[in-house]
């Protein structure tokens, strides 16, 4: 700590800057890997998700029309039973839309650990030009 007391104000200064640009540098790696990473992992729920709808539709239709006939086999005329089995399918896919759109969310992609990361950074270097200072006025 002794070296540190002999150093001038512009050789801290010229520390801080340097390590300053480091440290962004590195947090800008970070930042876009973890970017990329959520990205990645939207897009494989996204394709998932298209996928799984290009199976399900056929067999949707085809359940749906078992139920309109079991339906109609109970005595509900043909009309009634597919307005009640259409509006039950119609409930379902929306609930399933709305928990779809959620995981699209803007901010499920942001780099949140990043940003924590930066204002851990922004506090250390805070703490640390106060200590500087204060080995500046103690010397």
């Amino acid at each position: 700590m002794a070296a540190a007391t002999n150093r001038s104000i512009p050789e801290l200064f010229g520390d801080v800057i340097g390590q300053l640009s480091t440290l962004l540098r590195k947090e800008g790696h970070l930042a876009r890997a973890e970017i990329s990473e959520n990205i990645s992992r939207a897009a494989l729920g996204l394709g998932l998700i298209v996928g799984g709808a290009v199976l399900l539709i056929p067999a949707l239709v085809v359940l749906l029309e078992a139920a309109v006939a079991a339906l109609g086999d109970l005595g509900i005329t043909p009309a009634a039973a597919a307005g009640i089995v259409g509006g039950c399918a119609l409930v379902i896919g929306l609930i399933l839309a709305a928990v779809g759109a959620s995981w699209l969310r803007a901010k499920s992609l942001l780099p949140s650990k990043t940003i924590q990361q930066l204002q851990n950074d922004a506090a250390t270097a805070r703490r640390q030009m106060r200590y500087d200072n204060e080995l500046q006025r103690a010397a």
